[in-house]
């Protein structure tokens, strides 16, 4: 089974920047891309970003569309989202997930707070 672990979250204000990391471990074979979802306090949790694990494709929520980049390090096994412009709206919990062959894992995940 895969592991994931986030990190980058914090206090930011209102148009500041943060990157988010998600390193992944233990069976990452099968992999068919990785992603980030995120949940605002009192809302369902919702896609946010995805990569293709080969191809390097990519595909963003309309709301974040321009002001969020993800990217991956296969060699790490990582994938990374920038975040810029950030919104006090973008305030919510960060997680990272994977699709393996139909198979869904979540990280523990990790708070983000746009706030001045």
């Amino acid at each position: 089974q895969v592991q994931l672990v986030e990190s980058g979250g914090g206090l930011v204000q209102p148009g500041g920047s943060l990157r988010l990391s998600c390193a992944a471990s233990g069976n990452i074979n099968g992999i068919d891309a990785m992603a980030w979802a995120r949940q605002a306090p009192g809302k369902a949790r919702a896609f946010v970003s995805s990569i293709s694990w080969s191809g390097g494709t990519t595909a963003y929520a309309g709301s974040v569309k321009g002001r969020f980049t993800i990217s991956r390090d296969n060699a790490k096994n990582t994938v990374y989202l920038q975040m810029s412009s950030l919104k006090p709206e973008d305030t919510a919990v960060y997680y990272c997930y994977v699709n393996q062959q139909g198979e869904i894992s979540w990280g523990q995940g990790t708070q983000v707070i746009v706030s001045s």
